[in-house]
């Protein structure tokens, strides 16, 4: 069976490719998609690529990922700032997790540069542009193959 990886997606990430080009690009969420599809093909690997614009979804979503065995690859784009309770679902699901982030959160804005789930991460991918993505698959599932 297939080593599966959840990549959750937080609020407003449906909105690339329309929203401040200046810092995120001109990609859209499909166009990530597309890209980790190819990219767990070449790894081979299974996932499940999700995005919503509300906390419980992704709470809910990371405690699905802990039950059923899955790696995590998240970008939780503004909650990763606020959500104390992401915090709390990454830490209680027991996931591999790795942070990803389209521009660089620690050449933005002050409060940008905390982060909730950088503390429970592998590690955190970010100012690469939707490449990090294709970047955090990678670590992640060579992360897991070494454990």
């Amino acid at each position: 069976m297939k080593q599966l990886v959840f990549i959750l997606n937080g609020p407003n990430l449906n909105m690339l490719g329309k929203r401040e080009p200046g810092i995120y690009g001109g990609d859209t969420l499909e166009d990530i998609e597309a890209l980790c599809r190819a990219e767990a093909e070449a790894l081979g690997v299974d996932i499940e690529f999700r995005q919503s614009n509300h906390e419980g979804d992704l709470v809910e979503w990371v405690q699905e990922a802990g039950g059923r065995k899955a790696l995590v690859l998240i970008n939780p784009a503004a909650y990763t700032h606020t959500s104390i309770a992401l915090h709390d679902a990454l830490r209680a699901a027991a996931v591999t997790v790795v942070e990803v982030h389209i521009s660089n959160i620690h050449a933005r804005e002050p409060f940008r540069h905390h982060s909730y789930v950088s503390s429970l991460a592998k590690g955190v991918i970010c100012g690469f542009g939707i490449e990090g993505y294709a970047m955090g698959l990678r670590a992640l599932v060579k992360s897991a193959q070494a454990q």
